[in-house]
């Protein structure tokens, strides 16, 4: 879905300028939770490297592929945000359960 181009000139009335910020920061928060729920125990800093790593390699393809997609740095903030957001949501979630 990152890497998919999407639909242009169309009015739908949900679309607004940014939209694809939110889809980025979206899709990163659901990877960084289920990331952090599949290995609970990795230390924050190889988390971080990882969907850094991840969000960085996806944003190439995005220019290098040619499918009306292009690099853009603020789309690598939202992915980082996001993974951050769900990993602090996992966090959070597991101290309440405790």
């Amino acid at each position: 879905m990152l890497l998919r181009p999407g639909v242009e000139n169309v009015n739908f009335p949900f679309l607004f300028e940014g939209l694809d910020k939110v889809v980025h920061l979206c899709i990163f928060m659901f990877l960084g939770f289920s990331f952090t729920a599949a290995l609970p125990k990795i230390k924050f800093i190889y988390f971080l490297q990882v969907m850094i790593i991840y969000g960085l390699l996806t944003e190439i393809l995005q220019e290098e592929l040619g499918w009306g997609r292009s690099l853009e740095g603020l789309d690598l903030v939202a992915d980082v945000v996001g993974a951050l957001a769900g990993y602090y949501i996992y966090k959070k979630m597991q101290r309440t359960i405790q």
